[in-house]
């Protein structure tokens, strides 16, 4: 009996993540606190960061939250940190957490005209060139006013709607030829594998560009990323404040991440340039004119009433009015009222998508206050403020943009601004050299950490989504259709630190 229940309790344990994923947690949380006993605590810290950044790189197997928080929790416990400075690091980024709260769920009442404008595009649109283009300045516009993950929860709520007409003509087709002829049948249904391969090919390209489109957008205002607003509240820049300090960088990004997203569709090369099959455009326009005809006066206010609260948030936000989150529950307030969702289920959906990383973020700033206690950042931070000034900047870039790609952009921004903060408070560097390393730090943990879905919370969003297995979009593929804009991002963002910051 008790061996049964010992199996059930591990078989509980993190659930479906791998058997070798448990031994390795299990492990470190053995090993914690023999190392703290042999080796102190900074060798201790240093390792529960690497285990940290362990459960972010393999956050397809098990969402960090759990992991990272037996580790936080740990820490805690050993004395590497304190709750009360834990409590401190969350009250001190507390207006981050409103943004996740509020500004996600506020942003999820307004994606009928979200879906309506992206629809609009995807089928007016012929050229595939313009329409990634399209997508990707859009996405980059809404990511720079909103939030890279509701636009990204958009862009997949298209390629699944879009998919889901197509699967459902198509399977129809198949069962109206199926009967009688064999070589006729085979002959339809090859050519349906075709396209439906053509169309898999097609909507992979375009969610890419859309999503590189949210890190462009992100990278250059202060609620475009979480770690963005982190980093203007601890530089005490305005909204329009943070947007010109960065545009030196975020302009050119920019720039080159369209140029980029054009180059790959005209040379078709790491999975792009696939067109839209005839014959789906076809069915995907039949249906838009039927979605059309069932469209009635309470939609369309619908729609007029969300495109008058955009209007209010972009105006709210670019005056900086209030604290982000608080413009997010406005908004919340405003459509919920004026499009009579009043039934409190119906507003616990608009929740689900931010609460869990919200949590994560949490968990974050644990692992921030064990860094901070035991000053695990300090040799390093150290190193890079005692290079001379003009090359600071670019390193600072250089070392957030590596770390980014393997971790999470939130917490290593979260980390370097902090101790460079600290630097600042100490005499260690001066205002002007603040705002350079602050520039560094922001476009650093933006730019190259689209190389992976660890790096960009956008991407794992879209790699973790239901679509992802529908258009065959795996780790593997995303990474090899991201490498061109790393490059080239990494690369025009470095220069323009170095030249401009």
């Amino acid at each position: 009996m008790n061996e049964h229940l010992l199996y059930a309790l591990w078989k509980n344990f993190l659930g479906n993540a791998p058997e070798w994923y448990k031994r390795t947690l299990v492990a470190f949380l053995v090993i914690n606190p023999i190392a703290l006993y042999f080796l102190g605590p900074f060798v201790t810290g240093w390792l529960f960061i690497a285990e940290f950044i362990f459960t972010l790189a393999l956050a397809l197997r098990c969402y960090p939250l759990q992991p990272g928080g037996l580790l936080a929790i740990q820490a805690v416990l050993l004395g590497m940190t304190s709750p009360e400075m834990v409590y401190q690091e969350t009250i001190n980024n507390f207006e981050v957490i409103l943004l996740l709260m509020f500004m996600v769920a506020g942003i999820y009442f307004m994606k009928e005209l979200l879906l309506f404008v992206f629809t609009r595009i995807l089928l007016n649109v012929r050229s595939k060139i313009r329409l990634s283009l399209l997508f990707s300045l859009v996405a980059a516009v809404l990511s720079a006013f909103l939030d890279a993950l509701t636009v990204t929860a958009v862009l997949i709520s298209v390629g699944v709607g879009f998919y889901a007409v197509y699967h459902k003509v198509a399977s129809g087709q198949k069962h109206h030829s199926g009967g009688h002829d064999h070589s006729v049948d085979d002959a339809v249904q090859e050519q349906h594998r075709e396209e439906l391969d053509q169309f898999r090919a097609f909507l992979r390209s375009l969610l890419m560009h859309g999503v590189v489109g949210t890190a462009l957008g992100g990278v250059s205002t202060m609620v475009g990323e979480p770690q963005n607003l982190l980093i203007a509240k601890v530089a005490g820049w305005s909204f329009i404040e943070f947007a010109l300090i960065m545009a030196p960088v975020s302009m050119p990004a920019l720039v080159a991440g369209l140029a980029t997203c054009a180059a790959l569709e005209a040379t078709g090369k790491f999975g792009y340039g696939a067109s839209l099959p005839e014959n789906v455009r076809h069915e995907l326009e039949e249906y838009q004119k039927e979605q059309e005809g069932l469209r009635n006066a309470r939609s369309n206010g619908r729609l007029l009433v969300q495109a008058l609260v955009a209007l209010i948030l972009a105006l709210a936000l670019a005056f900086h009015w209030a604290a982000v989150g608080l413009v997010g529950l406005m908004v919340i307030v405003l459509l919920t009222a004026f499009n009579g969702v009043i039934e409190e289920h119906q507003l616990g959906k608009a929740f689900e998508e931010a609460l869990p990383f919200t949590s994560l973020l949490v968990v974050f700033f644990a692992i921030v206050a064990m860094i901070h206690d035991q000053h695990l950042f300090t040799p390093v931070i150290d190193a890079v403020l005692s290079m001379q000034p003009e090359v600071r900047p670019s390193m600072f870039f250089l070392a957030n943009g590596i770390l980014s790609m393997i971790s999470d952009n939130v917490f290593v921004a979260t980390v370097y601004i902090n101790e460079v903060k600290a630097a600042l408070d100490s005499g260690a560097i001066t205002r002007p050299e603040f705002d350079q390393l602050a520039i560094a730090i922001n476009t650093g943990t933006n730019l190259p950490s689209v190389a992976t879905p660890n790096g960009q919370a956008a991407f794992l969003f879209l790699l973790t989504s239901g679509l992802a297995p529908l258009i065959r979009l795996s780790y593997g593929r995303m990474v090899i259709m991201a490498l061109p804009y790393t490059v080239v991002l990494g690369g025009v963002g470095l220069a323009c630190v170095a030249l401009f910051i």
